[in-house]
């Protein structure tokens, strides 16, 4: 196992589930985190808990990562100590609605898109020349199992974490010869706010998880850090996470 002490770690989304999740997980190993997300009021509060739980440093700030301009500047004006950062953890991401194709709202496409997407985009884009110019850098997206298949009522969705995939392994080619590893994360059904986002009804959200014991953000985030602490020889391409009774995107056993 790699030491991940003292190491910068930049973590967007993570005001609540696998983002959230990552940044103590991280901190726990002794990095030091960057974490960003749009609720800037709970991010500067996970910071301040990570530095009295854990001792190492956080930096907190608000982000919208379907803003290019905002993630360049946001970026740019990092403070000194910060600009080096090593682990980039692409999270920000949100799916809305669960609708076939032809009865879904066309209105929640563009911020799926933007977001998990662009997103992914825009802040890789952002982070990759410091890493390149110092020669070390490991990207990590957090992509879902709606990125390997595609399920009824998710067009979108799906598409967008189709997306996510094919950047991945784009990029992982693109920066072969620059000492930069890329990842991705893809997990099943985890337990966060997410399905409170995408259903909009708490009691709908319950039940996508009736029956079974789903995975948890912290489960995620454990696999995200495996990915980041391999030897230097290593590079975990992609790991596939999913409940123990869950076999694929629309097959699980519920009791």
């Amino acid at each position: 196992m790699e030491s991940l002490k003292g190491k910068i770690v930049f973590i967007t989304g993570a005001s609540s589930g696998i983002g959230k999740s990552c940044a103590y997980a991280f901190a726990k190993e002794g990095a030091n985190v960057i974490i960003s997300a749009r609720r800037v009021e709970i991010v500067k509060e996970v910071a301040k808990d990570i530095i009295e739980k854990f001792g190492v440093k956080a930096h907190a700030f608000k982000l919208d990562v379907r803003n290019r301009e905002e993630i360049l500047k946001a970026v740019s004006n990092l403070p000194e100590e910060w600009k080096a950062i090593d682990v980039l953890v692409n999270n920000a991401g949100l799916a809305l609605g669960l609708n076939k194709f032809h009865e879904d709202d066309p209105t929640g496409w563009d911020e799926m898109i933007d977001t998990n997407v662009k997103g992914v985009l825009f802040v890789a884009n952002a982070i990759l020349p410091g890493m390149i110019e110092r020669k070390f850098g490991h990207i990590i997206n957090i992509g879902s199992i709606a990125g390997r298949e595609a399920y009824p009522k998710g067009a979108v969705y799906c598409a967008t974490k189709h997306a996510v995939d094919a950047i991945t392994r784009s990029l992982r080619m693109d920066v072969i010869d620059k000492n930069i590893l890329v990842s991705t994360v893809d997990s099943g059904l985890v337990e966060t706010n997410f399905s409170n986002i995408r259903l909009g009804d708490p009691e709908k959200a319950k039940n996508v998880y009736k029956g079974l014991t789903p995975l948890t953000g912290d489960d995620v985030a454990d696999a995200v850090v495996f990915c980041a602490s391999r030897p230097a020889h290593v590079n975990i391409a992609e790991i596939t996470l999913l409940a123990a009774r869950q076999a694929s995107a629309t097959i699980s056993y519920r009791e």
